[in-house]
């Protein structure tokens, strides 16, 4: 399940000046050109993590502005189809002049989440596809990568699976006789819009190995129209391993491909992570453990993928799986959580379970042929939702605590997050402390820099139109939004034109700080 922000994320977008761009690293981009695979990913100095720290202090601040350093999706969840066009645009511009690759999450559709932890979306397809229309507009011919609508085929209302079984998913608001043929209609319909355009790669959901079996989630691609797409991405706002990913990715395009290709419509054939024989086990298998990293060569039969690797070598011939995914990485450094039945089937594992780490870094460069990017799709650090485990509330009776509302800045998550992650995420080595007076058309402000280096040079984006008119004891340059100081004094004094308003972001010698 996805839990984001329907409100403080719109009004981060909407109103923070994002034109602003990442010129502020030491060096320009070479910039997408053939899509996400082998771009360089834009990190919006901006962003909700950001602005979460501006609320905060102490160990708190240093942690969002530690994971605010690094690039996560920037999310899109409501408004008019003018209001997302000018956001969307105002990300994609900031990223374009950097020659980077934004990634955007369209999360809209009507009754997502099934009204449930994030609920919202627009009002009926009409609405919707207006919204879409906005969207795309906001593109344009550049460089873009759209995230269509996580939990869109994972939560379908009024669903009926393959195995003739009705989803839990029933809203009584909703018609059950066309809901479901809505939903496909409606994602039909974006993915269009957005192939459509010239320099965007769109991912439809595909859930996650813990979630939806692979013949199942397959059939939903190909109606949701994955084949016009660029493919599909993985473990959004979830914990499972990325090897886990990988393997269930493969399978779920091998399943394409074979039920598209070999034996059109035979979904049924398809060999899935719920029982995993095959001829290389001689057709013994199990249900796959989601509690270890999964490999063709583990001695662990539940973690043994040899089966259905197998399997689909056996049906596919001499077709080659080729629909690509990405995998979120934001949450899944050490797993997912192993409840072990502490709460029966109301585990709810996927809701801000304890103890976890972030996982790889956002790249676009996998070395694994059908995987375009590890991406932060959920931005880590923001709540999964009021988590009860089936109890009434209000505490979270895992934490003991209440946890915020969905998209809202988790302190306590933020920080198990740094603490296991794996790889290890290092605390930033510089700080800045920006102190500015004046008021109107002008100001001065103090900035101190703590940095390993005797001479440094710190980098920041301003949020509006400010001009630097002078910097003592330094040098600085500024090209539109970026700006360069070069000093070897612990403090400068930066004279500007422009409101007093202090960048979220700094680096120091290319590396990101704490800054107060």
């Amino acid at each position: 399940m996805s839990s984001v922000s329907s409100s403080s994320r719109w009004r981060a977008l909407a109103l923070s000046g994002l034109a602003a761009t990442l010129l502020a690293l030491p060096a320009q981009a070479s910039g997408p050109t053939d899509g996400l695979a082998g771009s360089d990913l834009y990190l919006n100095p901006y962003s909700t993590t950001l602005e979460a720290a501006q609320k905060l202090s102490g160990q708190a601040r240093a942690d969002a502005q530690l994971l605010g350093s690094i690039p996560s999706a920037d999310w899109f969840t409501k408004g008019t189809p003018e209001e997302v066009r000018i956001a969307v645009d105002e990300v994609v511009t900031a990223a374009e002049a950097r020659g980077e690759m934004p990634v955007l999450v369209a999360y809209n559709l009507p009754f997502r989440d099934c009204a449930q932890y994030s609920s919202g979306g627009a009002l009926d397809t009409e609405a919707y596809t207006a919204w879409i229309d906005g969207f795309a507009a906001g593109i344009g011919d550049r460089p873009a990568t759209v995230l269509l609508e996580p939990d869109g085929l994972g939560v379908i209302p009024h669903y009926t699976t393959l195995d003739g079984q009705v989803e839990w998913c029933q809203p009584t608001e909703l018609d059950a006789t066309t809901a479901t043929s809505d939903r496909f209609e409606q994602l039909n319909y974006a993915v269009d819009a957005f192939e459509a355009l010239e320099g965007t790669d769109v991912y439809l959901d595909g859930t996650s190995s813990a979630w939806l079996n692979v013949r199942e989630i397959s059939d939903r691609l190909v109606k949701a129209g994955v084949q016009n797409a660029t493919g599909f991405f993985l473990n959004a706002s979830n914990y499972q391993f990325t090897a886990n990913q990988v393997a269930y990715g493969t399978w779920i395009s091998s399943c394409i491909a074979y039920a598209t290709e070999v034996a059109p419509g035979d979904f049924a054939n398809c060999g899935d992570q719920y029982w995993n024989g095959g001829p290389a086990t001689d057709w013994e298998g199990v249900t796959m453990s989601n509690y270890g990293e999964w490999s063709a060569d583990n001695p662990d039969p539940a973690l043994n993928t040899s089966g259905i690797d197998s399997r689909y070598a056996l049906i596919l011939g001499n077709v080659e799986p080729s629909t690509h995914f990405v995998i979120d990485t934001s949450r899944n450094g050490i797993g997912p959580w192993d409840h072990e039945n502490k709460y029966g089937s109301t585990h709810e594992d996927w809701c801000n379970p304890p103890d976890r780490g972030a996982g790889a870094r956002p790249t676009t460069t996998t070395g694994i042929p059908l995987v375009d990017a590890f991406l932060w799709i959920k931005v880590p650090g923001e709540s999964d939702g009021q988590c009860y485990r089936g109890t009434e509330g209000p505490l979270d009776p895992e934490r003991g605590m209440q946890d915020p509302p969905a998209g809202q800045w988790f302190v306590e998550q933020a920080r198990e997050l740094i603490e296991f992650a794996s790889p290890e995420l290092k605390p930033q080595e510089c700080h800045v402390v920006w102190d500015a007076k004046g008021k109107g058309k002008a100001f001065a402000a103090k900035v101190t820099v703590t940095s390993p280096s005797p001479e440094w040079t710190l980098s920041y984006v301003w949020r509006d139109d400010q001009r630097i008119n002078n910097v003592s004891r330094g040098t600085s340059t500024q090209d539109g939004v970026d700006v360069s100081i070069t000093s070897r004094a612990p403090s400068v004094v930066v004279s500007a034109k422009g409101g007093a308003t202090e960048p979220w972001l700094f680096w120091v010698d290319g590396k990101p700080c704490t800054s107060e």
